[in-house]
Order: C-alpha cells, then sequence, then structure tokens
C-alpha cells in the first residue's frame, strides 16, 4: 500500500482513478480547488498554487503523486499568466515538495499529445518523436516533462509523465478545452440528435476511455525498471513502444465523423487544432 495524492482528484480523470485506487488498497489523498463527497482516506480543498494547501497534502508523507491538475488549452490560451502559475510554478514547487516529503517518491505527470504539435506525422508517432507543441498548454505539459526528467536523474523523484489522447466522454459542461466537443459527439450519438462538428470531415481523433486512463495511472505506479531516459511514454503509442513495460493501455481508435442515427456535419478546422489530417489535442 503506497500514499498517494492525487491533484485534481475532483475532475473527471480525477475522480475515476480515486476509485481505482481505493479499490487496489491504496491510502489516497483527494486534492483540488473543490470536492464533492467521495471514498478517501484524506481530503484537502485548496488551490494548488498555495505552498500551505501542499503542505498539507504532503504533511503525511508521500510514497506518490498522480498530478492530473491543470488549467487546459482554451483556458490557458485566454489566460497565460494564470495558466504559467498552475501549469508550470505549482507543478514546479509540487515536485520539489513530494522530493522533499518522500524518499525518491514516485511522480506520475499527466501530460498530453499537445507536446507533440501538429500536424502529427503521417507514418505515426511514438515516445521518441520530437516535441513541438504550439498550444501555451502544450509548452507548459513539455517543461514539466523536461523538469521530471531533471529531478529523475537527480535521483530526487522516480518521475515518469504519460501522454494522454483525448480522454472521453466527458460531462456536457464547460470545461475550458478547446477538444470538448469530442465528447460531445458521443452525447450526440447516444442522444440520437443532430450536431456540427467544429472540424472537417476529414479530422481524426486521438481518442482514450477514461476507465482505460485511470488504469494506466494505477499500472504505471507498479512499472518495472527501467524507464526511458527523459521519463515520458506516449499513452497509448501508434507504433511499437520500446519495450514491454511501456505498453500502458490498448485503447486508442479513430472516430468517424458520420455515423448512423446521428446527423453530423464537418466545419473548417479552426486555429488551434492544426491542419484537418491532424490529431486534435486534449487535457487530461
Amino acid at each position: 500500500m503506497m500514499r498517494v495524492i492525487v491533484t485534481g482528484a475532483g475532475g473527471f480523470v480525477g475522480r475515476h482513478l480515486s476509485n481505482e485506487l481505493i479499490a487496489a488498497g491504496h491510502h489516497l489523498v483527494r486534492l483540488d480547488r473543490t470536492l464533492k463527497p467521495e471514498p478517501a482516506n484524506e481530503t484537502i480543498e485548496g488551490d494548488l498554487s498555495d505552498p500551505a494547501v501542499v503542505a498539507r497534502a504532503l504533511a503525511g508523507g508521500c510514497d506518490a503523486v498522480v498530478h492530473l491538475a491543470t488549467i487546459p488549452g482554451g483556458a490557458a490560451e485566454l489566460d497565460p499568466s494564470a495558466a504559467w502559475r498552475t501549469n508550470v510554478d505549482a507543478s514546479m514547487r509540487l515536485t520539489e515538495a513530494a522530493a522533499r516529503a518522500g524518499t525518491c517518491p514516485k511522480f506520475l505527470f499527466a501530460s498530453s499529445i499537445a507536446v507533440l504539435g501538429a500536424p502529427l506525422p503521417p507514418e505515426g508517432v511514438d515516445d521518441d518523436t520530437p516535441l513541438a507543441p504550439c498550444l501555451l498548454y502544450g509548452a507548459h505539459k513539455a517543461m514539466i516533462e523536461s523538469w521530471i526528467a531533471t529531478l529523475s536523474r537527480r535521483g530526487e523523484i522516480e518521475g515518469l509523465s504519460l501522454r494522454l489522447p483525448g480522454i472521453v466522454a466527458r460531462p456536457m459542461a464547460p470545461s475550458g478545452m478547446k477538444s470538448a466537443f469530442m465528447s460531445d459527439v458521443f452525447h450526440t450519438l447516444r442522444e440520437d440528435t443532430p450536431f456540427t462538428s467544429p472540424v472537417s470531415a476529414d479530422a481524426t481523433m486521438w481518442l482514450m476511455s477514461v476507465d482505460a486512463a485511470a488504469k494506466a495511472f494505477v499500472h504505471a505506479l507498479d512499472l518495472p525498471g527501467p524507464l526511458p531516459q527523459d521519463r515520458a511514454v506516449t499513452s497509448p503509442p501508434s507504433s511499437k513502444p520500446r519495450s514491454p513495460t511501456m505498453a500502458l493501455s490498448p485503447s486508442c481508435k479513430a472516430l468517424p465523423t458520420e455515423r448512423a442515427g446521428a446527423a453530423i456535419s464537418g466545419a473548417p478546422c479552426p486555429a488551434g487544432f492544426g491542419s484537418a489530417r491532424s490529431h486534435s489535442h486534449r487535457d487530461p
């Protein structure tokens, strides 16, 4: 059993991950700005950028951190300063605090395929594809990936960044995400209602279920070494991973923009999504 601190525990992925960790018998510390009553050993509400909040979460020690909290893509573009404070400054301070609170604790970071930029190589991507973020959100994720790798090489943490694709299907509610429409497609199909897509009919969606994402983090807590030098994996990879231990979840599928039972029409690809044939960016 590990004492696991989950930031962003009240979010879409965070709630599912919390259930998985409780089921696995871990001591769960849920941390978020606001939290609904759900199973957990400890619950801490507050802003991750507040050092006192982080100190409370780590006061009982730290075996592992799963860092999900973020300012997502669309919201980051609208308020770059706030995004920097949360996505970069707070993330860096969290890794440092975790290192002080534990003995080389595991630190899992919810990165994103946004670090790869757009358009993606037509031959697909793997863990070695060069990073070329276009969005501020993707750049922030790439920075923290590098920081986690540095602290891991220094022996301060045992870090791993999981580059997640689009996580579906989120509730239909404002999220600050440029790619929220990807979940709306599923709701539209279920309700058999018309849907106008903000991207063209040729767009490709790189998707992962929320259950698969949660299980990937739980699996990553027990990954044996050796881990890649850059401490980052693309999950799930679109080509063969570097070693069997890197295969986190086989759940990447392309979703067509037309399905029987729902009228779905395409539109020109908006800024921030690259070319019409690029994969869409999504935060966890």
